[in-house]
């Protein structure tokens, strides 16, 4: 008998996804021989315990019974419990410097770390996550903040409703102004941000049209990587060799910073990737009014990303002279959406996708001990860093 704990989030501020929603546990239990699920009590799950054990689940503290434990966020390190498996987004394969003592720890306490970002299907697209429904928070928040900068419309904070279907029902009868929107990338975020386009019938144009024309209506492109980057010499894109040597292209957002009004951002980033645009590009020229950074890297793709906000208070603006943090909706600011865990906004509809997912690729896997996949992701096997995460070795000391 295999027991999988649901460990409760003990990350500041709290988080209230889960990896496992109770009908996925219930379903589990019927239809998984030889497994047994236990939730761990909290207080701040999207699920109360009371639903999990309406569905069989055995509500306990004790994980030590536990083989293999699911969390969301990174575990505080008091809360780590030596020589178990875990599964979280451990956000280290980047050496996040807030990390470094997690990532020690784990190592200290003989612990096996399979990171959920590291889940990656054989063509590298990542497995399981919650960007779809981060894309669709992150679209809502980004047009509501134009909203409240223009005063043209309004729309309601996300949170405060029950689900995405309820959400949905606010779109209908909104009228968005001759705006244009930019979206950037085409994994999940993306997918998400666009669905909200769709629904609030924001019509989609190609990149020329985009650059050229004016509409009397809401637009918005989609640019992909092709359309993000190209080889300083070769003036080429070839999707395989950008993610291999990203330090040889240049970013070809700037002409759109001429011409857009809000811009969705959804595209991976890390240091050696180009950012979108330079802060020394926001001139009398630079026409962006609203970003929503949804991938949300600190002076990352978007080099005015100050920081996190809250999902209480998730804007703020950034002074076009001086580029410090100011309040948002002044004349002078351009307003960021900078929020880390935005699907917490619509939890129980994306810990339902984010298992379901679990289920269908990971699960029997996991159970049986493992396979490519679940090796890739593996950070730490048994207190060792594994080969592809040897680079992690001086970060980790």
């Amino acid at each position: 008998m295999i027991i999988i704990g649901l460990i409760k989030e003990g990350k500041t501020p709290a988080d209230n996804r889960v990896a496992l929603t109770p009908p996925q546990c219930k379903w589990i239990h019927q239809n998984v021989p030889n497994i047994k699920i236990i939730a761990q009590s909290s207080s701040i799950r999207c699920f109360v315990d009371e639903e999990y054990q309406r569905a069989g689940v055995e509500i306990s503290e004790n994980m030590e019974q536990c083989h293999i434990l699911l969390g969301i966020k990174e575990v505080p390190i008091n809360m780590l419990i030596p020589n178990k498996t875990y599964l979280f987004f451990s956000h280290t394969r980047k050496q996040q410097p807030h990390n470094k003592q997690l990532l020690k720890t784990i190592l200290e306490k003989n612990i096996t770390l399979i990171d959920y970002e590291c889940l990656e299907h054989e063509d590298g697209q990542r497995i399981i996550g919650f960007g779809f429904f981060a894309g669709v928070v992150g679209a809502h928040n980004g047009i509501m903040a134009y909203g409240n900068r223009t005063g043209l419309f309004s729309l309601p904070r996300v949170y405060k409703n029950k689900d995405y279907r309820s959400l949905i029902n606010h779109y209908f009868g909104i009228k968005l102004p001759n705006i244009k929107i930019a979206v950037t990338g085409s994994g999940r975020v993306a997918h998400g941000v666009i669905e909200v386009m769709n629904l609030m019938g924001v019509h989609e144009v190609e990149p020329d049209d985009f650059l050229e024309k004016k509409f009397t209506y809401p637009v918005y492109v989609q640019l992909k990587g092709g359309e993000l980057y190209t080889h300083k010499e070769s003036k080429t894109y070839k999707r395989e060799h950008f993610h291999n040597n990203p330090q040889e292209y240049r970013s070809r957002f700037l002409p759109y910073t001429r011409c857009t009004d809000i811009l969705m951002n959804g595209v991976y980033w890390d240091k050696n990737i180009p950012r979108l645009f330079e802060k020394t590009d926001i001139d009398e020229r630079f026409a962006i009014k609203t970003i929503s950074d949804i991938t949300d890297d600190e002076g990352g793709s978007v080099p005015i990303n100050l920081g996190d906000q809250t999902i209480e208070n998730p804007i703020y603006g950034v002074d076009r002279k001086s580029l410090e943090k100011i309040e948002p909706y002044l004349q002078n600011s351009i307003d960021v959406v900078a929020v880390g865990n935005l699907p917490n906004e619509l939890p129980r509809d994306a810990s339902k996708y984010f298992g379901e997912q679990l289920i269908k690729y990971i699960l029997s896997d996991l159970i049986q001990g493992g396979s490519n996949i679940i090796d890739r992701a593996t950070i730490v096997k048994q207190g060792k860093l594994t080969n592809k995460f040897a680079y992690l070795e001086n970060y980790a000391k």
